[in-house]
């Protein structure tokens, strides 16, 4: 895939995660979680442009390095996102505002990265930002999932002996 539709790629990608993570979501572990990562990771993969053919040994570096930041936003976002189980057992996820500050301590770093790789000469394709945002969001989501399945579990535990009608989770007013 050519430079222009990896970043097209990238961007609608990044919008529509950002976007969504704002909202209430169900989290359903059961589903596939793990595929959009796999496929963004593949559509990475399999360009010839991931390392530099004349500064390979930089270029591997600043690959590891987008990596680290990758898996760090990942697990920084997945651990900022508020999780919640509703009285009928179902898991709930809702970013807040640590997730910006994740999210655009995340975006200074790649810049930075890209900007440090610019002056040593290294030519740097957008595969890499497309792995490292396939990293990002397979590590949020396994967080996510893992803690999702730990509030749900907790929350059946919870429930009082013979206590077979689900209460609601707010105060209700009198």
């Amino acid at each position: 895939m050519s430079g222009l539709v990896n970043a097209l790629v990238i961007v609608a990608v990044a919008a529509l995660v950002i976007v969504r993570q704002f909202r209430a979501r169900q989290v359903d572990a059961d589903r596939r979680w793990w595929l959009l990562p796999v496929i963004l990771a593949a559509v990475a993969l399999r360009g010839p442009g991931l390392l530099d053919a004349q500064h390979r040994t930089e270029s591997a570096v600043l690959l590891g390095a987008e990596l680290l930041i990758g898996l760090a936003t990942g697990a920084g976002w997945a651990w900022t996102t508020r999780i919640w189980a509703e009285a009928d057992g179902v898991a709930w996820s809702k970013s807040t505002k640590a997730s910006v500050a994740v999210w655009i301590l995340g975006i200074a770093l790649r810049v930075g990265l890209f900007a440090l790789g610019a002056s040593l000469g290294v030519h740097q394709d957008s595969s890499a930002l497309l792995l490292a945002l396939s990293v990002t969001l397979l590590v949020r989501s396994g967080i996510l999932v893992w803690r999702a399945r730990s509030v749900t579990s907790s929350a059946r535990r919870a429930t009082a002996y013979g206590d077979g009608v689900p209460r609601p989770m707010w105060k209700e007013r009198v």
